[in-house]
């Protein structure tokens, strides 16, 4: 009933820009938290930033000052503005919502298809 499609993953050299977007659509009551994870090959999947309702942020330290997250409730849509991109920004990043379904208002979460993202030196 509900789905995530993530767009904007790709290759830039180190230094450049991404932005990612992820939509939420379906039968949705409401929206608590969206955010975006990522994951790099052998590694653990890690929290990037998650943004509440209310609009606050939080940010794993090391892309503090470089990521931005923000969100636009008339669309369901998660950003994330990727700045100063460095090769350890590089994986397979992950959009995460949690959310009440409408209807039965069960509180679930659900995962977006994972958008790749490659920095080159």
């Amino acid at each position: 009933q509900v789905q995530l499609v993530e767009s904007g993953g790709g290759l830039v050299q180190a230094g450049g820009s991404l932005r990612l977007a992820c939509a939420a659509s379906g039968n949705i009551f409401a929206i608590n938290t969206m955010g975006w994870y990522r994951q790099a090959p052998g590694k653990q999947r890690d929290l990037v930033a998650v943004i509440t309702h209310s609009d606050s942020t939080n940010y794993e330290d090391s892309v503090k000052g470089r990521f931005t997250i923000s969100r636009d409730n008339t669309k369901n849509t998660v950003y994330l503005q990727m700045n100063s991109l460095t090769p350890e920004d590089t994986a397979v990043y992950y959009c995460n919502v949690a959310l009440y379904v409408g209807g039965t208002f069960e509180h679930r979460e659900f995962w977006g298809q994972g958008t790749l993202v490659t920095v080159s030196l």
